[in-house]
């Protein structure tokens, strides 16, 4: 596995050492686009009103589109692990001591021959990892659906997150949201959702969750050993929908089986239920759900939605337990441009049945640290959280790992020098099922700027540079130079559902390196462009961030601001 993965390694090092030589000698190129600068900040109103004491940290730990967060401990060591649809690298993988400083360090799909999500919708991909440990033969294993390159539901493992995981073990089984459990005796097992038997299905929604016996040896279940332990959810009686992202977990010799129920949308939850073996049956708690805000006023304060998703581990002091979960904040108009955030919440566990603490009212967005950890959130390489500023040159000879490609690896079309970023344009623009030459930043607020300084000459007008804000190939934003007979233009374009409008054009000076800019203010966005680094002006108005919302665009994702290029333009200015 590991002469495997060090044969990636250093097919992608020299490719990369390749690609940046060219992209120096590129630099002098008049077509191809060099960003010297990056500054994303935030600015949320609710980071000012709540402000954190000493003993604080903010909630969501993480800001932006981290979903569907799973979560492992062995020794001191927290690992978590994301969805990734179809971003490039695949599921972001991080590092914590104490749950509340994380670090990125790095993802576990981090090349071709584990990811292969060239020709997909930005909402399909992966989907849904789960990350354990199993003690019995000191391995983690990372266990997800991918909804391409003919994957299906795959197994990578590893022996240490830091040096790398294995190329996939591609699963036989149908159905979504697989998970790990490795018993104390050393049997190990796959539960997952799946469709009801064919011709059993009651309505439209209902789901199971099944059990199979996994083969360690060759990492593969069990032929036949496949079994219904959950039918529709918690209470068949009732219809529920989307029972998902099953986790199971022995606690005093008891098997706790816990689920999201409800859909990912406004009826999320998570629901849990027991049993004496861990192939059932189970019965569900009494008190379910254990977590959800789909009760809770529509109009609340600082109001975070779609709760559930959750994963369950012990704190740092042992005499608790943590749930990490997905959830939202729309902003005033209820759109979800930030998209599924990863939240935590402490667990009472005292009694029979896990209970987020707090988990069925509003959360908060500030929670009370465990004991003796201090915190250090965008300090030493630990991800920043709050209102935050993050600076980028682009000048190391590696990419920080918060940026990323869609359908493409970064290392395809990205590489620095001292002077800057050069992205070498795809033949193919932003609109396209296809992989996509630009460098892509979460959107992590709801209210944010973010500014690049580019140097660019389009050689004609199938060239084009510039911002972009996407939520996905049919919902996006386009503010970028191009070329129209002999003058430079500065163009915005929107596009919603497939459909591109130019909104605002100029002529513009490129002499001179250009900044280009998006602010957002809740729902308003506006793009401005400054030709000589300091005076700003706007171009089209305040226009609406609708189309960068989850709940108007569908999928999964939330919005993503990328530096981007292509020789395949289509829009021309007016």
């Amino acid at each position: 596995m590991n002469k495997q993965k060090n044969g990636h390694a250093m097919m992608f090092s020299v490719f990369l050492a390749l690609f940046a030589l060219t992209g120096m000698q590129t630099y002098g190129q008049k077509n191809v686009p060099v960003f010297s600068e990056f500054v994303y900040q935030g600015n949320d109103d609710v980071y000012k009103e709540y402000q954190l004491e000493d003993d604080e940290f903010y909630n969501p730990v993480l800001q932006g589109c981290y979903p569907d967060p799973a979560i492992v401990r062995k020794g001191d060591d927290y690992f978590m692990v994301h969805s990734s649809f179809a971003m490039a690298p695949g599921v972001p993988i991080f590092h914590s001591k104490d749950l509340v400083n994380w670090r990125q360090i790095g993802h576990v799909l981090d090349r071709p021959s584990q990811l292969k999500v060239h020709d997909t919708g930005i909402s399909a991909g992966v989907y849904a990892p789960a990350i354990k440990y199993n003690p019995h033969n000191e391995t983690f294993y990372m266990i997800t659906t991918q909804f391409a390159g003919d994957f299906g539901n795959i197994v990578v493992k590893t022996k240490d997150p830091f040096k790398g995981w294995s190329d996939p073990y591609k699963l036989k089984f149908n159905g979504i949201d697989p998970s790990l459990f490795f018993d104390d005796d050393g049997k190990a097992y796959v539960v997952h959702n799946d469709a009801p038997d064919p011709g059993k299905e009651l309505y439209q929604g209902h789901r199971v969750i099944k059990i199979w016996n996994y083969d360690l040896e060759n990492d593969q279940v069990v032929e036949g050993s496949d079994k219904i332990i959950v039918n529709g959810g918690v209470d068949l009686s009732e219809k529920p929908i989307w029972i998902e992202m099953p986790h199971i977990y022995k606690k005093n010799d008891k098997y706790y089986l816990m689920c999201a129920e409800g859909g990912t949308g406004d009826w999320h939850s998570e629901a849990v239920f027991i049993s004496d073996n861990p192939r059932g049956p189970y019965e569900p708690a009494p008190s379910n759900p254990i977590l959800s805000q789909r009760y809770l006023h529509p109009r609340r304060n600082n109001k975070v939605d779609w709760a559930g998703h959750a994963d369950l581990v012990k704190g740092p002091n042992d005499d608790k337990y943590y749930g990490v979960f997905l959830a939202i904040r729309p902003n005033e108009k209820n759109r979800v441009n930030t998209g599924r955030e990863t939240f935590i919440l402490p667990v009472d566990w005292s009694g029979k049945w896990p209970v987020f603490e707090n988990g069925l009212i509003p959360l908060e967005p500030k929670l009370k640290m465990p004991e003796g950890v201090e915190n250090k959130t965008g300090q030493n390489g630990y991800f920043p959280n709050g209102n935050f500023t993050y600076k980028e040159n682009f000048t190391s000879d590696k990419l920080d790992h918060r940026w990323i490609g869609v359908r493409a690896f970064p290392e395809e079309f990205a590489s620095t020098s001292k002077k800057g970023l050069t992205i070498m344009p795809f033949e193919e623009n932003i609109k396209a099922m296809a992989p996509v030459s630009s460098l892509f930043h979460r959107q992590m607020h709801k209210s944010f700027s973010a500014t690049t300084t580019m140097k660019y000459k389009p050689k004609s007008e199938e060239y084009l540079a510039g911002l972009v804000c996407y939520q996905s190939e049919t919902f996006n934003y386009v503010f970028g130079i191009t070329k129209k007979d002999k003058e430079y233009y500065l163009l915005l374009e929107r596009t919603e559902k497939g459909e591109s409008t130019i909104l605002a054009s100029t002529l513009i000076d490129i002499k001179k390196p250009v900044q280009l800019q998006v602010e957002a203010d809740g729902d308003d966005y506006r793009f401005n462009y400054s030709v000589d680094g300091e005076n700003f002006q706007n171009l089209g108005g305040t226009v609406s961030g609708d189309i960068l919302s989850t709940n108007v665009a569908g999928g999964f994702t939330g919005a993503l601001i990328g530096l981007y290029a292509t020789t395949a333009n289509d829009a021309v200015p007016e």
